[in-house]
């Protein structure tokens, strides 16, 4: 789990190589609730996190909880700051990186922008379900 401290550490100090040290060349993500955003590389992924340190410059992380089996680690991850437009950001996921010899070099991402207002539960499962749900006493 040292590596996930670290990227946290080196994310909050805007620290993209130092971000980018932590990543195997041939790094490999997927991202299962959006297949098509998934990549091969650390380049990628540099450029990934460079555009998103420029467009949330207060950007912070944290990972609140973390667990390792082998060398897989599940964390749960909060990235928060305002865009350059004023706008709050506001992000969490569930990763599972898989790291050897110190670097990561698959990650699963579970990630969405959370939504502030948006449907209630009911009309999330019927949206979901095509059915409301109904209480039963």
């Amino acid at each position: 789990m040292e590596v996930i401290r670290q990227m946290v550490e080196r994310t909050n100090a805007h620290d993209l190589e130092g971000m980018a040290a932590l990543i195997h060349e041939d790094y490999q993500s997927e991202q299962p609730f959006h297949p098509a955003r998934g990549f091969g590389g650390r380049a990628q992924m540099k450029a990934n996190w460079g555009a998103i340190l420029t467009g949330v410059p207060d950007l912070r992380a944290e990972v609140p909880a973390s667990v390792q089996d082998g060398d897989v680690v599940w964390s749960e991850w909060h990235w928060w700051g305002t865009t350059e437009q004023g706008e709050p950001f506001d992000l969490r996921a569930i990763t599972q990186f898989t790291v050897r010899e110190g670097l990561v070099v698959r990650g699963r991402l579970f990630a969405e922008l959370v939504e502030q207002g948006g449907a209630d539960i009911n009309d999330s499962v019927q949206a979901q379900s095509g059915h409301r749900p109904q209480l039963q006493d």
